[in-house]
């Protein structure tokens, strides 16, 4: 089991966004703190280089998430629009 957080950015961001939008991100959250950063079933998920990812939770909202080699500690680091997106 990991240890999920949201920085305070990502969350006011996450409550801007559609319901529906942020029931798939609790489930990516879910999905993290079961079972690591590697999230290969969710939509254009993809290594954005060391220890950074990130996933598409819907058509225009994205996530990206980082975890240290070897840590069990993820923090969300973006929740918003992709045309935003750090990277």
């Amino acid at each position: 089991m990991y240890n999920v957080t949201i920085t305070k950015k990502a969350e006011r961001s996450a409550k801007t966004m559609p319901r529906a939008v942020q029931n798939k991100l609790k489930a990516l959250l879910q999905s993290l703190k079961a079972s690591g950063p590697i999230q290969p079933l969710f939509w254009h998920y993809s290594k954005l280089g060391d220890n950074r990812y990130h996933c598409h939770i819907a058509l225009n909202w994205v996530a990206c998430w980082t975890c240290e080699n070897g840590s069990i500690n993820i923090e969300v680091y973006y929740v918003g629009s992709r045309e935003k997106a750090p990277y």
